[in-house]
């Protein structure tokens, strides 16, 4: 069997930070890449994470390189969060209490 590769688009509302890149992103979407293989199992399919990318794109009008960032998922996962969570309740979380 071959590997999978997904893709999915986060946004971060305000600038950010990964323990293991050592600077701040802006607020932005950001293209994130999930390559996964297939393990050895006779019984069920399932995949393991083999790597996951952060892809930067150049800012709008400006022409530039993609960079290819290999990053932690669940740090990202957890940048989301906090991300999330500094805002506060959402506004249809408000209304519902």
């Amino acid at each position: 069997m071959t590997n999978r590769v997904s893709k999915r688009l986060v946004n971060f509302r305000k600038p950010f930070r990964l323990d293991s890149i050592e600077r701040q992103w802006p607020a932005g979407n950001y293209t994130i890449e999930t390559e996964e293989e297939p393990l050895d199992s006779n019984s069920f399919l399932a995949y393991r994470t083999v790597c996951t990318t952060m892809i930067l794109h150049p800012p709008a009008g400006k022409s530039g390189k993609h960079i290819f960032m290999e990053i932690d998922a669940p740090e990202l996962d957890a940048a989301l969060l906090r991300d999330r969570e500094e805002d506060g309740p959402s506004q249809s979380e408000s209304l519902s209490a």
